[in-house]
């Protein structure tokens, strides 16, 4: 049996010292959650996740709040000092919560289907057999139906041809799972494109997913060989739009791409 995967931390120290120096700094000058909520633009419930270490700001964010609060620097620098590498700590274990409050996610995949897209047979198969890992994956596709007063996230995949003939799993998990590809691209807040396999591009580098919040900052989470990371550093997010950019110019559309799915799973997987 493959050893457990250890399970993430809930919480974020890191977070939870900023959130609680920003509500002191907020609180000495006798202002209410709200006020900075009707201030930055960012709702009432975000500026409450940000102070009780639940969610993590934005720089633009951190930088108005600091000029409002009149605190010299001190909420930036807290924020700076919580950064490793140009990556806001943490590195990893924020972005599920990231990612279920997200307005919308743009998705790139050049080696398997995405998370959010995996059958559970696929999903199981990705992860080695580990039930546990493979529910906790298929548990987080509920934002494509989310119900709540939000709606479900507006989802675009990205996804390289070559993906639809890498085998994993057997003959008929591929199968099945393009199935499931072609009818989760029906929703009517889901886009699925093929991204066709000519030529060098800077896709090749990695696989990563984009995430615009509702209040339209934006967070990246990108896979390396060392570890994933989350990044909201404006540099980071303008390499990924350039990406982006290349990767949209290569892509055939939805129904091309249905057309193309559909042809891989009957003539390479039945």
């Amino acid at each position: 049996m493959p050893p457990r995967r250890p399970r993430r931390p809930s919480e974020s120290p890191a977070l939870i010292a900023f959130g609680r120096q920003m509500r002191r700094l907020r609180e000495a000058k006798g202002l209410k959650q709200e006020t900075i909520a009707h201030l930055t633009q960012v709702s009432g419930p975000q500026v409450s996740k940000i102070e009780n270490g639940k969610k993590r700001a934005t720089r633009s964010f951190v930088e108005f709040v600091d000029e409002h609060l009149e605190a010299n620097g001190a909420l930036i620098n807290l924020w700076e000092d919580l950064n490793k590498d140009g990556h806001p700590v943490p590195i990893w274990f924020d972005w599920p919560a990231i990612e279920a409050d997200a307005a919308m996610l743009i998705c790139w995949q050049h080696s398997v289907i995405p998370g959010l897209a995996q059958t559970p047979e696929y999903a199981l198969a990705i992860v080695h057999g580990n039930q546990e890992a493979a529910d906790l994956r298929i548990s987080r596709q509920a934002i494509l139906s989310r119900d709540d007063e939000r709606g479900p996230a507006i989802v675009l995949f990205l996804i390289e041809e070559q993906v639809l003939y890498h085998q994993v799993g057997t003959a008929e998990t591929m199968r099945k799972q393009l199935e499931h590809l072609i009818e989760i691209s029906m929703l009517p807040n889901v886009t699925v494109q093929v991204v066709l396999s000519r030529g060098d591009h800077d896709g090749n580098m990695g696989a990563f997913v984009l995430a615009t919040m509702e209040d339209r900052s934006e967070v990246a989470y990108a896979e390396t060989a060392i570890r994933a990371i989350t990044t909201d550093d404006p540099a980071d997010l303008a390499v990924l739009a350039r990406t982006l950019v290349d990767l949209r110019a290569r892509a055939v559309t939805q129904d091309m791409s249905r057309e193309l799915i559909k042809k891989v799973a009957e003539e390479r997987w039945t």
